[in-house]
């Protein structure tokens, strides 16, 4: 081989030596670039996993915390509506109360007027004296019903107010409310108080007989 190939041929091999060099030194840093970049998506995908977890966690407890407000308010508000209606229900018995105590109120005077009145007639019709201790009578049996009634009311009260099942009001109980017609007993045996006897006979004058003609007495 020729002296001045020599030269030429190891600067060939050193150049062959640095190109390799540089191509594993290129490789390693792609190699590198992979694994970092996978190492972040691991790191990225950790992450967002943690988060959501944390949101469902977060969610799941102010869930059950909206379903023990939502509790307690439902039960606040079926306290409130039976509070409610307790009240309604005791102002009715209250007012149906002062309707029957204003209502037997009304009745004593004019009884007492009647009787007054009754008094002078008496001076023409004597027997009227009766009908005076008939309406004393009647006012005192107004007495011993309206007063067990009022008693009645008064523990239909007490126990609404004990926390019982109210009573439903009918719709009778209210003012404009239709009432029937109070029908007397048609038999007289039935009836608690009786008018006086003077008052219930009859007071047509009686029918006399027609005289008998001239022509059926002849005959």
């Amino acid at each position: 081989m020729p002296a001045s190939a020599e030269p030429a041929i190891a600067s060939a091999a050193r150049l062959a030596v640095r190109a390799r060099a540089v191509l594993q030194a290129k490789s390693a840093v792609l190699r590198s670039h992979a694994m970092f970049g996978k190492d972040d998506l691991v790191d990225n995908l950790s992450r967002d996993l943690d988060r959501a977890r944390g949101r469902r966690d977060a969610l799941a407890s102010e869930a059950a915390t909206l379903t023990a407000q939502i509790a307690e308010i439902e039960t606040r508000l079926s306290e409130e509506k039976t509070r409610r209606e307790r009240e309604r229900v005791l102002g009715e018995i209250e007012a149906i109360k002062t309707r029957i105590k204003q209502a037997g109120s009304a009745f004593t005077p004019v009884v007492d007027g009647l009787c007054k009145a009754i008094q002078h007639a008496s001076a023409v019709v004597p027997e009227a004296r009766e009908l005076n201790s008939f309406l004393v009578s009647v006012a005192a049996e107004i007495d011993n019903v309206i007063d067990p009634l009022l008693r009645e009311l008064d523990q239909r009260a007490d126990a609404v107010r004990a926390g019982h099942a109210a009573p439903e009001i009918q719709a009778s109980a209210d003012e404009g409310a239709f009432v029937p017609a109070v029908e007397l007993p048609k038999d007289t045996n039935d009836r608690l108080l009786r008018f006086p006897a003077w008052l219930s006979r009859d007071k047509e004058p009686e029918k006399k007989e027609p005289a008998e003609s001239p022509r059926s007495t002849a005959a």
